[in-house]
């Protein structure tokens, strides 16, 4: 190809939310079908599978045999956790593109959540507390699990910024408004600020209301060439530009974990790629596994200035009937979580015009981000309905 010409041509979504009973691979497998269906194709025009597990295990490509799939030209494992949905769509497109498969399925897919705990106890760690020397060390301070970490770059950012807990209120209160207009989102009741304030702490300072939900389920999109996507029963989602950033923080003096992010790397590839920036897009799908991770992914796009993100949350821009409409579905914090998959699915459905009541009439160009571990991975993706001129 001379030039990209690539398009998700297919979307497929599993119920999500507490559902029991289902192993990951079963709710990969729907969504694969599904998103193929969906896309106007057959299981056996598939020649590419791009798998990404969560942390319940139970998926891998043995997906392929039980979903019927032979001779495929593309299939790999890929985990760069919370961004690799985007990271999925930029290799399809590269092999498309570079005419090493034709139709490629990109599937997350897991189920950690179990009727007999807690969610929080889906993403606990049952070793850390046993690891030796220096290992150790974090879990002792009760750094166990992902958000008191998230808490310390969050606590880092109001500290250099001036940023507040009533700042990632807004963000909550946002989100919540969009999700209580999505029929697929778990948490739809309005909250406030106030709410957002009395939620119970689950780690300084973060909220109960600061942090994503945690879900069972699966969604899957179907990459290809954009004519043949065009030419299929669904809108097709072309893919105008990508890039990613790993940015390797070190716990050490002079590291910027906190205050910037692999967005703002990853957003300067995908835009330079796509032709175009931050003022040109017109939704953003951020992952949002806590408030502060849409703040300061915000700011590091471009959308407001270093340090202006808690303002911009709190002059109502981002929730419905708002200049930068984002999270348009509910996002991680209201909708579900399905890592990368969740802003992706909803960028899908944003470009198609299919969103019901929650349709942002300008959808001509949207961003979706995908963040993993600790921010420690990035990637993002400029997506629209229109070919690339």
């Amino acid at each position: 190809m001379t030039r990209l010409d690539v398009a998700i041509a297919g979307l497929g979504m599993t119920e999500t939310g507490k559902v029991y009973g289902r192993s990951a691979a079963d709710f990969a497998a729907e969504a694969v079908t599904a998103a193929v269906a969906d896309a106007g194709l057959g299981l056996a025009d598939v020649d590419g599978l791009l798998v990404n597990p969560g942390i319940g295990g139970g998926l891998d490509l043995r997906l392929a045999k039980a979903l019927g799939l032979g001779d495929l030209a593309l299939a790999a494992q890929v985990q760069s956790f919370g961004a690799s949905a985007a990271v999925m769509v930029q290799t399809a497109a590269l092999a498309i593109a570079a005419g090493a498969a034709d139709v490629v399925a990109c599937v997350f897919a897991d189920a950690p959540l179990r009727e007999d705990r807690g969610a929080g106890a889906a993403y606990a760690d049952p070793t850390i507390r046993r690891r030796p020397g220096l290992e150790g060390i974090p879990a002792a301070a009760g750094l166990v699990g992902p958000t008191p970490h998230y808490a310390l770059a969050a606590r880092r950012h109001m500290d250099h910024y001036g940023t507040t807990s009533e700042q990632f209120g807004a963000v909550a209160v946002s989100t919540r408004a969009w999700a209580a207009r999505n029929p697929r989102a778990q948490m739809r009741e309005a909250i406030t600020v106030a709410d957002h304030q009395a939620s119970r702490w689950i780690v300084e300072p973060l909220h109960l209301l600061d942090c994503c939900l945690v879900s069972n389920g699966a969604i899957a999109v179907v990459v290809t060439g954009g004519e043949r996507a065009r030419g299929g029963p669904r809108p097709a989602v072309h893919v105008h530009g990508f890039g990613q950033c790993h940015p390797g923080y070190t716990e050490r003096a002079g590291s910027a974990f906190g205050l910037v992010t692999g967005a703002a790397a990853s957003g300067r590839r995908a835009f330079a790629m796509a032709g175009v920036g931050p003022s040109d897009i017109d939704v953003r799908e951020i992952y949002d596994c806590y408030t502060y991770t849409t703040l300061v992914s915000l700011e590091d796009y471009g959308f407001c200035a270093k340090g202006e993100g808690g303002a911009l949350a709190e002059s109502g821009a981002l929730g419905p009937g708002g200049d930068l409409p984002t999270n348009t579905g509910g996002g991680q914090l209201s909708g579900y979580y399905l890592w990368g998959m969740t802003p992706l699915s909803e960028a899908v459905l944003q470009a198609r015009g299919e969103a019901g009541e929650r349709q942002v009439d300008r959808h001509d160009l949207l961003l979706v981000s995908g963040n993993g571990g600790v921010l420690d991975h990035h990637a993002t993706l400029v997506l629209s309905p229109h070919p690339r001129s």
